[in-house]
C-alpha cells in the first residue's frame, strides 16, 4: 500500500470559514436532504460512519438533523482538530483503505468528496472497506467530483487525483459486492460556466493552482445557490440527471451476499 495521501491541509481552513454560508456548501447539502428522503423512509439508522469528515460540519448536521450517532473519520489532524473545537465526539483517524472497525459495524456510511483524492488504482479498496464495514442491507452514500474535463486550478490546488464517471461508480459498486440503488450527476445547471472557466479563462490567463472556496458577494452567493436549489427539486422527485460537476451515488449491502472486501 503507498503511502496515504489525502487533501491539501491549507484547504481546511479555508473550507471552516465558509462552509455555513457558501452557495455550493448550502446548495449541495440541500441536495444531499432530498436525495436521501427516499432512501432513508423506514430505514433503521442509527450508526453512521462519516469517512471523511474534513472539519466535521456534516456529521454535526447529519446528527442534528436525524439524531444518528454519527463517529467521524478524515486522515488529517488538521481536519479532526476542527471536528472537535466543533464539539464532535468519537473521532477517528484513519485511512479510507483500511477502515479501523470490525466489520458489519455501521448501518450507513457517508464519504462525500473524499475519493477524489485517492489515486485512481486504490479506490476499489476504499470501496470493498466500505462494504465490509456495513451491516446487511447498510446504506452507502459518496459523492464524488465528476468528469476528467472538469479538472481546474483548484483541484490541482487541493490535490485531487481523479474525477470519476458513472460508469466508474458503477463498476466500483458492483466489484465491492454493494448494490446500486441511485447514481446522478449534480451541479448540472451552471454546468457550462465551470466549462467556459475551466477549459478557456483559466488556461488563457495562466492562473496559478488556487482555492476555489473563497467568499463571495452576498447577491452572487444568493444567485450561485439558486440552481442548485432548482436541482434538489429534480432530485427530490426522482430525477436522475445526465450530466454535471459532481456524482451521487446510493447502495447498500445486500442481505444476503458477503461484500468482496471482507466477511
Amino acid at each position: 500500500m503507498t503511502p496515504a495521501e489525502g487533501m491539501n491541509p491549507a484547504e481546511f481552513e479555508n473550507i471552516s470559514a465558509v462552509e455555513r454560508t457558501l452557495w455550493w456548501y448550502r446548495g449541495m447539502e440541500c441536495i444531499l436532504h432530498a436525495f436521501l428522503a427516499p432512501l432513508i423512509a423506514g430505514r433503521t439508522v442509527t450508526q453512521v460512519l462519516e469517512a471523511g469528515c474534513g472539519t466535521g460540519h456534516m456529521s454535526r448536521a447529519l446528527s442534528q438533523r436525524y439524531g444518528w450517532r454519527m463517529t467521524p473519520m478524515d486522515l488529517s489532524e488538521i481536519g479532526l482538530g476542527h471536528a472537535q473545537r466543533m464539539g464532535l465526539h468519537r473521532l477517528v483517524q484513519a485511512d479510507l483503505r483500511r477502515l479501523p472497525f470490525q466489520s458489519q459495524t455501521f448501518d450507513a456510511l457517508f464519504s462525500l468528496d473524499v475519493i477524489a483524492h485517492l489515486q485512481p488504482p486504490e479506490t476499489p479498496m476504499a470501496f470493498e472497506e466500505f462494504a465490509r464495514v456495513l451491516r446487511p442491507g447498510g446504506l452507502l452514500v459518496v459523492r464524488a467530483s465528476a468528469l476528467d474535463i472538469l479538472r481546474s486550478r483548484h483541484s490541482m490546488f487541493v490535490d485531487e487525483r481523479q474525477r470519476l464517471t458513472a460508469s466508474r461508480l458503477r463498476q466500483l459498486c458492483h466489484c465491492a459486492g454493494l448494490k446500486l440503488l441511485r447514481l446522478t450527476y449534480l451541479n448540472s445547471i451552471l454546468l457550462p460556466v465551470a466549462f467556459a472557466k475551466f477549459r478557456i479563462w483559466e488556461p488563457l490567463t495562466g492562473a496559478a493552482p488556487n482555492s476555489g472556496v473563497t467568499p463571495v458577494n452576498p447577491l452572487l452567493n444568493r444567485l450561485m445557490e439558486a440552481p442548485l436549489r432548482w436541482e434538489s427539486a429534480l432530485v427530490g422527485a426522482g430525477v436522475n440527471l445526465p450530466l454535471g460537476q459532481s456524482l451521487l451515488l446510493a447502495a447498500e449491502r445486500p442481505m444476503q451476499s458477503a461484500p468482496r472486501g471482507g466477511p
